[in-house]
């Protein structure tokens, strides 16, 4: 393996925020003396040809510089190299940087972790439909989230968080219970209709909403949140605690840890680190200690 570091960088990310990360994290490493190979991507899928070279060449570090759904698209190939993940954190939502203790604000010191921090085997998330199987880094969401996520996504109209907010409203006029049927580590299918359900890989989506609160990205499980069929009333209820991740304890939400678990539904969409990547019928599992990530010493020293 060569002594260089590779920065793949996605300058659109974060409507234009991944450029001036970019800009940032390079002055630094420059700086610092790194021996730098720089690969900037305009598109998803100049991204996974660009990182197919930048792997080839054997870097020390892949530095990524990106939201999650940057690493997410690319993720199969990182893994396959073995090569540790240095993230600069340039997205919209930044819940896997969030889990790990990654710098968020500062690309500073988000490149320093390339040159100064410590390895951490990560697990990755796995969902298998008919005609793919796509690996994930935080949570999967099938139901009111993903229909939001999906509904904004379709919006041309409002630009920013406001089109989110109209997606919200959208979803919630349209609201009805989901007939969802969940097998759990290989068991009989059960009829589980509901609002939602995540499968977690770590806490959090959506910029912090930590849906599956507790998850742990190493522990070579998934977490599984269902939450019952509720009107928009009492969901609406359920938002605050939600975002306080205190809803665990509900009677109308169930949470387990599993290794595995299979999800239909008609109409079912699936998203995962902000991007669609399946409907009708998933199973979602967990690839332990798949991916390594250079997290800041300190933050290492805690987690362990």
């Amino acid at each position: 393996m060569a002594d260089h570091i590779a920065v793949l960088s996605n300058p659109f990310a974060g409507k234009g925020r991944g450029g001036r990360e970019a800009d940032a994290a390079l002055a630094h490493l420059r700086g610092r003396g790194a021996d730098i190979r720089v690969f900037t991507g305009d598109s998803a899928a100049s991204s996974r040809v660009l990182a197919a070279q930048a792997l080839g060449e054997e870097p020390r570090v892949l530095v990524v510089v990106g939201g999650d759904g940057t690493l997410s698209g690319i993720l199969d190939m990182v893994c396959a190299a073995a090569v540790p993940v240095a993230l600069v954190p340039a997205g919209t939502g930044n819940d896997l940087a969030r889990a790990l203790g990654l710098p968020r604000h500062d690309p500073v010191a988000a490149a320093e972790v390339a040159l100064s921090g410590v390895a951490r085997a990560i697990d990755v998330g796995e969902i298998r439909t008919a005609d793919r199987v796509a690996p994930f880094l935080t949570i999967a969401a099938l139901g009111f989230d993903a229909k939001v996520s999906d509904r904004t996504n379709r919006l041309r109209w409002p630009h920013g968080v406001l089109r989110y907010y109209l997606a919200v409203v959208i979803e919630l006029l349209r609201l009805r219970p989901m007939e969802f049927t969940v097998s759990v580590d290989g068991s009989d299918p059960v009829a589980a209709p509901g609002t939602l359900v995540a499968v977690g890989n770590t806490a959090s989506y959506g910029g912090g909403m930590p849906v599956c609160a507790g998850a742990a990205a190493d522990d070579s499980l998934l977490d599984l949140v269902q939450v019952a069929p509720l009107s928009r009333r009492r969901l609406l209820r359920l938002f605050p605690l939600l975002l306080r991740g205190t809803h665990l304890t509900r009677r109308e939400v169930v949470h387990r840890r599993v290794r595995s678990v299979r999800v239909s539904a008609p109409g079912l969409v699936v998203y995962a680190d902000g991007e669609r990547l399946g409907e009708d019928d998933c199973t979602i599992g967990i690839r332990p200690a798949a991916l390594t990530v250079l997290v800041p010493a300190a933050t290492e020293a805690d987690h362990a």
